[in-house]
């Protein structure tokens, strides 16, 4: 009687064990992809965000992903909820907004509108603020050189609430104009190593022809950011902004592995996934597909 009720004690165990645990108390296989810190560009899942901010929200934590980064703000809120209001809802999710995208133009840039930029960003957390873009029409050396001087001073208003500015290129920074690569000989030079640092989109870069190892190798430490989204095809280096190549991460021909193998180089901190298409229709697969890979071959490797 005395074995057989050690033998209950230890079958009863086991067997909540088995419910505790589920698949990953008995298959070493099983990935914990929030383990990771895999992040997630909004942006990628636009239409879904302005339809349903918190139930989407809950897809992309219960997918695995941990980090966010914005595409969302407005006159001091984000996606239309105040910043405590936002940071709760994140929070709840286990999630953790990282990063925001955040439109500085030129043209309409002031103090006033930097400082509740600033102080917004402030209060829901963040760690960075990226501007995102440059409108077509300031495409020009002299838009450019005015426009490196405005982000070293928001840079500077952002720093003093302890936030990192930082900047998100395309392709068309790496076209020469007039033997002048805006990039190289204007951005990076230009922008205050102190006070800004590069959002390397990998897909815009591979598609000016631009090799991202030589450049972290040639600018090591101003990479804190990257963009991670893949090209189905090489093509040659052009500059237009065409998306149509865009694909899930891994599911293309960059060498991801080589990349993020000299991310010491680079001073890259965080990644972030992004989608510029909503994966042509299938944001959620897409989003999946790319910490699947991410968290099963790149990044364990």
């Amino acid at each position: 009687m005395q074995n057989r009720r050690e033998f209950l004690k230890i079958s009863a165990a086991g067997s909540a064990g088995m419910i505790l645990f589920g698949a990953t108390g008995c298959n070493s296989n099983v990935v914990d992809r929030k383990s990771f810190g895999v992040g997630l560009q909004l942006y990628t899942i636009r239409d879904a965000m302005s339809a349903d901010v918190k139930g989407t929200l809950k897809k992309v934590s219960d997918i695995g992903y941990k980090n966010l980064e914005l595409a969302g703000y407005s006159e001091g809120k984000f996606y239309g909820f105040k910043p405590a209001e936002f940071s709760k809802i994140v929070s709840d999710l286990g999630l953790v907004a990282l990063s925001s995208h955040t439109q500085v133009e030129s043209a309409s840039i002031s103090l006033d509108k930097a400082k509740l930029m600033a102080d917004s960003h402030a209060e829901l957390g963040v760690k960075f603020c990226i501007k995102p873009w440059i409108e077509p029409v300031d495409r020009n050396i002299e838009s450019y050189k005015k426009m490196i001087g405005d982000v070293n001073e928001v840079a500077r208003i952002t720093k003093g609430v302890g936030i990192q500015f930082g900047y998100h290129n395309h392709n068309f920074e790496f076209h020469n104009v007039d033997g002048i690569v805006p990039y190289f000989d204007l951005f990076l030079p230009g922008m205050d190593a102190s006070l800004v640092t590069m959002e390397l989109d990998l897909f815009w870069a591979s598609k000016a022809g631009q090799d991202p190892v030589a450049m972290f190798k040639k600018y090591p430490g101003r990479f804190q950011l990257l963009h991670m989204k893949d090209m189905l095809t090489k093509q040659a280096p052009f500059y237009e902004v065409i998306k149509d190549d865009i694909c899930s991460v891994g599911a293309g021909v960059i060498d991801f592995q080589a990349i993020l193998a000299a991310k010491e180089t680079a001073g890259t901190k965080y990644i972030f996934v992004e989608d510029d298409n909503q994966g042509n229709g299938k944001p959620f697969e897409g989003i999946e597909t790319s910490i699947k890979n991410l968290t099963t071959k790149i990044l364990k490797s």
